[in-house]
């Protein structure tokens, strides 16, 4: 059944928007503003794509997003398709950037130093209990002390798809490095509809 899933989803939300993420600045606040965006109600692609405006817009650290207007991260997230949201939060990612340069420098590494990451997450304008989990989720592959990440959406998946909904068990399936591109693909599984059937139907499920 992993197997399956893993076929067919070979790519995290992160790696979608063209982020190689590693455990330095701009690639943690880059996955950053990807779940700024995946958290709203709205396709999961047209965040990835307005994720990838505003980079190759050159919004890819703290202080180019507080460095670029308003209306030109409007205009970044109109053209990636994010248009009913594009002022709300256009105001947040810069007012979020912001906030990340006074505490951390632009950093996130040294929020990963925080008794608790999550909880500091959520001081970060547009950022809520879900945009804390697809981040945390998706950084575990780089800050190991965090596995098994699995959240709720992606133990959705996993339940859909009749895996264990033990995030420890889960972590069993898979090598560790693999354990991000698990965490979204079940998220995938829980979304959408057509891709659990195939994966079922692949796994002899069906």
């Amino acid at each position: 059944m992993v197997r399956a899933l893993l076929d067919r989803q070979r790519r995290t939300y992160p790696a979608q928007a063209g982020i190689r993420l590693r455990n330095t600045p701009a690639p943690l606040y880059q996955t950053l503003v990807l779940a700024i965006l995946l958290s709203a109600p709205i396709r999961a692609d047209t965040a990835v794509s307005a994720a990838k405006a505003l980079f190759d817009a050159g919004m890819r650290t703290p202080r180019s997003m507080v460095d670029a207007s308003w209306q030109q991260r409007v205009d970044a997230l109109g053209e990636g398709g994010y248009r009913r949201y594009d002022e709300r939060t256009s105001t947040m990612l810069g007012n979020g950037a912001q906030l990340l340069l006074e505490r951390y420098g632009g950093d996130l590494r040294l929020l990963r130093e925080e008794p608790d990451p999550k909880k500091a997450l959520l001081d970060i304008p547009g950022i809520g209990p879900t945009g804390a989990d697809i981040f945390l989720r998706d950084v575990q592959g780089v800050w190991p002390e965090l596995a098994p990440y699995i959240d709720h959406k992606a133990l959705d998946g996993a339940g859909r798809l009749g895996l264990p909904t033990s995030p420890d068990r889960l972590s069993g399936l898979v090598p560790g490095r693999e354990l991000p591109r698990l965490a979204d693909a079940l998220v995938h599984a829980a979304l959408d509809n057509t891709l659990a059937d195939e994966v079922l139907a692949a796994a002899g499920g069906a």
